[in-house]
């Protein structure tokens, strides 16, 4: 091997951790604080967590003007005592009802219209009968667009959140879709198609 050959392969060698390490050298990533949110919106206030906050995907994949829709999260209590929720309200529907765990031995007409959520503990809404809907949505929504919704908490306040229109759980059909290679007739009568 030449000198010449030699001494620029030792250069690159020698180099080129160096200028990789400055690639990011003193660089805060743009994603470092960012947290990926996989399912519907996240919130806190005070020692109440709120997660995973949807509405349920629609049958027929929309919401109607007019129809309930059901909401879905996980309530999250961090503290050594217990919270209630004991309001939703928002624009966009008429009403939240919202039903509790029933205390056992109680009947299901005796379900409270709060949610308790344990010291150290967690509630997930949309499962055990414990529910939150809301009622005569006043606009027709689909899978993506949101609603804001204040929850009041006891103890801990206010929070405002956005729920959105879930994914559907599993595939769904598709349409017809439209063909963009079929002749059509125009107004004078004579046939257009692909040229």
């Amino acid at each position: 091997m030449n000198r010449a050959l030699r001494a620029a392969t030792m250069s690159v060698l020698l180099l080129s951790p160096v200028a990789l390490s400055a690639c990011s050298a003193g660089q805060v990533t743009q994603t470092a604080s960012q947290i990926r949110d996989k399912v519907g919106d996240s919130v806190r206030v005070g020692a109440i967590t709120v997660r995973a906050v949807e509405l349920e995907h629609p049958r027929g994949n929309q919401y109607d003007a007019g129809d309930d829709a059901p909401l879905r999260m996980a309530i999250v209590n961090s503290s050594n005592e217990s919270d209630t929720l004991t309001d939703v309200q928002g624009e966009g529907f008429a009403s939240a009802e919202i039903t509790g765990a029933v205390p056992e031995g109680a009947t299901s007409s005796d379900a409270p219209t709060e949610i308790e959520i344990p010291a150290d503990g967690s509630v997930f809404v949309g499962e055990n009968d414990v529910t939150i809907t809301l009622t005569d949505l006043s606009e027709s929504m689909t899978t993506g667009q949101r609603l804001q919704l204040v929850l009041t908490f006891q103890n801990a306040g206010e929070v405002t959140v956005l729920a959105s229109v879930a994914n559907p759980d599993g595939e769904e059909a598709r349409g017809q879709a439209f063909d963009f290679h079929e002749k059509t007739t125009s107004r004078e009568g004579g046939e257009n198609g692909p040229g």
